[in-house]
């Protein structure tokens, strides 16, 4: 007697003939049905027999017991059938238990390159939002915009079904093995007909003229397209919520002018009340000094609306509902730096290296040169290869046998379908390489732009300073005159409107430098968490 090892996920079938008669030499005693599967046997009886083997090996069940006289040859046959059919029905019962584990895992290793969920690089944070009497800094607000806000979440998804349709292509390479049991019963004329059938199919195709390879390699640069799509989205999210940011906070600064300058009238408003008491002012500078408190708060009334809207864009970037109240920390100075001074056209060199919107562009005409010879490869032969056994019950006769064959399809005429598809697919190449092109010179344009923009605020941030100054001394003076009964009021209320102006313009600025910086950084593709380490240094030297 032969005896099974024990075969992990395999299963074997094993006779011993031990007689020249038909239904001995198929189903003698020592016939054995072997399925080892996840170290264990499968019963094929429901009266199993003890199991046998030790160590590796598994239990192994009687089909029957040996009978004691021999069958008649129908009787044989329809024991045979049904015995093949029982084998295959708990083959394929076996298999399909089985085969849930490999559906959750991941044989193609996938996993290994699909880009990790969106966060940022090198930050300790939890991904959630902070407690209530908790105040947001830069790093914080972009680190829960990258974790939370749907932009990201989606493009990482796409990534995620790219990375899924590789393995989808990878097992075009494997054979496959299907099962089949049918039965049916069919009455006629007061006669019934019953028929049963199983089947086994073992299917490979071998050769294809590189077909297969071609769409795998559409798929690489597809993920390869995906992966760099979500490196520009995460970027593109980091800008958004830094520009909400810094709008947040010159919103606040914004009202924090406007009660000032509403404070400066209100005070210009006594001191002209208390001339025209004593008789030294007149009734036209009250009036011009009511209308200009009246005025300043107004625009501190609108200032605080424009804050409250502010707040609101700011939770939504960070993917909070609008209506979540949050606490900034103290607004952020600005220090010009040279850290993004230099050569424009090395600026501009360096943003075509590492752009992602480029990257993408370029997997998305590789991936369109493959559909080329996936559209050439799909008019071409093919070679297949087929197995496997079947089993078939008629009642009165029943048949069982095994198949083997190789399948040469060839295309002769398509009505020039692969014509056409070559043709379709070498214009894709095409329309994908005019956009390559196309996001080239715009990756140059943003970084031209960026720069002077920069450049710009960073003139403008030195200019409002000096002007934030003067503006401050002249209203000092104008109001000190104003008081002592030799200036009139129209060089107060001028020199109060100069430095309300002039408040805005340096808030204004400090906004400007700071988005900048972002955008010109977005530009050349390194906006990353080095840029806001930058800036919570500088807090930290100016507290």
């Amino acid at each position: 007697m032969q005896r099974g090892p024990g075969l992990g996920r395999r299963a074997i079938v094993t006779h011993q003939f031990v007689s020249s008669n038909p239904c001995e030499s198929i189903w003698p005693e020592p016939g054995l049905l072997w399925l080892p599967l996840r170290g264990q046997g499968l019963p094929l009886s429901p009266n199993p027999s003890p199991a046998r083997g030790e160590g590796s090996q598994v239990s192994a069940q009687h089909f029957h017991s040996h009978p004691t006289s021999r069958p008649p040859r129908a009787r044989c046959a329809r024991r045979i059938a049904n015995g093949c059919r029982l084998a295959i029905a708990t083959l394929l019962t076996a298999l399909a238990a089985d085969l849930p584990a490999l559906e959750i895992s991941d044989p193609f290793a996938t996993r290994t390159f699909t880009p990790p969920r969106p966060a940022l690089a090198g930050s300790t944070l939890s991904c959630q939002p902070l407690p209530a009497d908790a105040a947001y800094g830069i790093l914080e607000v972009v680190d829960l915009a990258l974790c939370r806000n749907p932009t990201t979440r989606e493009a990482w998804s796409y990534a995620r079904v790219q990375a899924a349709q590789v393995g989808i292509a990878q097992s075009d390479f494997l054979p496959g093995l299907d099962g089949q049991v049918s039965a049916s019963r069919a009455r006629v004329d007061s006669q019934t007909t019953r028929q049963r059938n199983a089947s086994l199919t073992f299917s490979w195709l071998l050769y294809d003229f590189g077909a297969r390879s071609a769409n795998l390699e559409i798929a690489r640069q597809v993920l390869s397209a995906a992966s760099s799509t979500l490196d520009a989205t995460v970027q593109s999210v980091f800008l958004n919520a830094v520009q909400a940011y810094y709008n947040t906070q010159a919103a606040r600064a914004a009202v924090t002018a406007a009660r000032e300058s509403e404070n400066a009238s209100r005070e210009s408003l006594t001191a002209a009340e208390v001339r025209y008491r004593v008789g030294t002012g007149t009734p036209a500078d009250r009036l011009q000094a009511q209308t200009a408190w009246s005025q300043a708060t107004l625009t501190r009334i609108r200032a605080e609306g424009v804050l409250r809207n502010a707040f609101g864009r700011l939770a939504n970037v960070m993917g909070l509902d609008a209506n979540q109240r949050l606490l900034l920390d103290e607004i952020p100075s600005a220090t010009p730096d040279a850290s993004f001074t230099g050569d424009v056209a090395a600026l501009i060199d360096e943003a075509r290296a590492r752009r992602p919107e480029l990257k993408a562009a370029e997997a998305e005409l590789r991936a369109a040169e493959a559909g080329v010879d996936y559209a050439r490869a799909t008019g071409l032969p093919t070679l297949s290869l087929s197995a496997g056994p079947q089993w078939t019950d008629l009642g009165s006769a029943s048949a069982h046998g095994n198949s083997i064959g190789l399948t040469v399809n060839l295309p002769i005429f398509s009505g020039f379908n692969t014509t056409y598809r070559v043709r379709a697919a070498a214009a894709q190449t095409e329309v994908q390489s005019a956009r390559r092109d196309n996001v080239r010179q715009q990756v140059a344009l943003d970084v031209w732009e960026a720069y002077q923009s920069l450049s710009t605020a960073t003139q403008t941030l030195r200019t409002t300073a000096d002007l934030l100054a003067s503006a401050e001394h002249s209203e000092r003076v104008a109001l000190g005159r104003y008081k002592a009964g030799v200036g009139n009021i129209l060089d107060v209320l001028n020199a109060q409107s100069a430095l309300a102006n002039a408040r805005l313009q340096r808030i204004q600025a400090m906004l400007d430098w700071h988005v900048s910086r972002a955008t010109l950084a977005r530009s050349i593709g390194a906006l990353d968490s080095t840029l806001l380490l930058s800036i919570s240094k500088q807090k930290a030297r100016n507290p």
